[in-house]
């Protein structure tokens, strides 16, 4: 898994490596925002600090011109949920008057063994759109972590992406920075979308991203401080899934899918978009999963008001099918109501124990994985026609 950085605090960690950001201040009030706005001087961008996708679409970002506007902008942006993620902070940054925006980042191609530098001239919208769409609108570089990128890699990548030639230096410069960041940091990924151009053919980076592998921690102790503060501010479920020690990953759908193994839970992923329904998260209870544990899992995924139903995919090796159904039954007992629709497919150990264990008027039971996936995407679709 990966620990993922704030914008504020990746932006800290490439400025102090030396790539350009704008002037900012972090605030947790209106009071903090206005104050950091009337120091920075305006036009000022005010940006939630969640770690999700898509702020400006949701209103998670605005700019603002004056103190009337950053004083009415903060007090809205503060305390919103965007996504299903409480904003507690936001950052205050100085407007950038820009003319074009890039995408530069970095990240492991799992597919050849080694780690890819990115770079494309359509930034500042979702990359990974750019690359269903338009895939040769992003030019690739792999590179040998024995040898680093080489200099002329960077220009390669940058010149493949057709970037113009009066800013090329300099965002090969950044590219080349922000790999010895991925490298010396133990990155997972780092991207900066948008690299913003402006008229002065300076590069500025107007976002930041970090993920660092989480088992490296140990050689980061200043990240692993970072991780810490993130997780004081961070979204509520994810804390409570780090409490109960579970891989948990929120999405933006509202079919909640719950499974033990990585791989299953993938897979129901994928057959959940597969029928047209929309993954509201990644929940991995892992192997050896006991009726607590099973109640606890339930309890995160009722918590996440995004969530219209709930499949549940558990394939019996450790874990047996009998205890797991006593954590459904356990779990839904506990409500007079149900509070979204639970589907449950058990295969593996002692599965036929579990499914005649299970409270049918409790949940829907399943023999098939692809016809549990169906019923939940049905019932989700459901909650949304009403």
């Amino acid at each position: 898994m990966a620990m993922k950085l704030h914008e504020y605090q990746a932006k800290q960690v490439f400025a102090d490596a030396g790539i350009p950001t704008p002037a900012s201040q972090l605030a947790s009030d209106v009071d903090g925002a206005v104050a950091a706005a009337e120091e920075i001087g305006y036009p000022v961008a005010i940006k939630a600090q969640v770690q999700v996708g898509g702020r400006g679409k949701a209103g998670g970002i605005k700019l603002v011109d004056d103190e009337e506007e950053a004083r009415e902008a903060a007090d809205e942006i503060l305390g919103m949920d965007l996504k299903g993620y409480h904003v507690g902070s936001v950052l205050v940054e100085e407007a950038v008057d820009f003319t074009n925006e890039l995408y530069v980042g970095i990240t492991m191609d799992r597919g050849e063994g080694k780690p890819v530098a990115m770079v494309s001239t359509k930034g500042g919208v979702d990359i990974e759109q750019v690359a269903e769409d338009d895939p040769d609108a992003i030019a690739r570089e792999h590179i040998d972590p024995a040898f680093g990128m080489h200099p002329y890699q960077a220009r390669k990548a940058v010149y493949d992406a057709g970037v113009d030639q009066a800013i090329a230096r300099d965002v090969s410069s950044v590219l080349t920075t922000l790999y010895q960041l991925w490298d010396d940091r133990d990155g997972a990924d780092a991207e900066i979308n948008p690299l913003m151009v402006t008229a002065d053919d300076e590069v500025i980076a107007a976002d930041a991203v970090m993920n660092i592998d989480e088992d490296a921690l140990f050689r980061q102790p200043e990240l692993a401080e970072m991780e810490a503060e993130a997780a004081s501010t961070g979204d509520e479920l994810e804390q409570k899934a780090d409490e109960y020690g579970f891989d948990y990953v929120r999405l933006d759908g509202n079919v909640g899918i719950i499974g033990n193994g990585a791989g299953l839970v993938m897979t129901t992923l994928d057959l959940v978009d597969h029928y047209g329904g929309e993954p509201a998260n990644f929940l991995d209870v892992g192997g050896g999963a006991k009726a607590e544990r099973i109640a606890n899992a339930l309890d995160m995924v009722f918590s996440d008001d995004n969530v219209d139903s709930v499949v549940f995919n558990i394939f019996g090796g450790i874990t047996r099918g009998d205890e797991v159904a006593k954590g459904i039954n356990e779990a839904l007992e506990q409500f007079d109501e149900i509070p979204k629709p639970v589907v449950v497919r058990l295969a593996g150990t002692n599965w036929e124990e579990g499914m005649e264990i299970l409270n049918e008027d409790l949940v829907t039971v399943e023999q098939t994985l692809e016809s549990a996936v169906q019923r939940a995407v049905e019932y989700a679709g459901e909650v949304n026609d009403q």
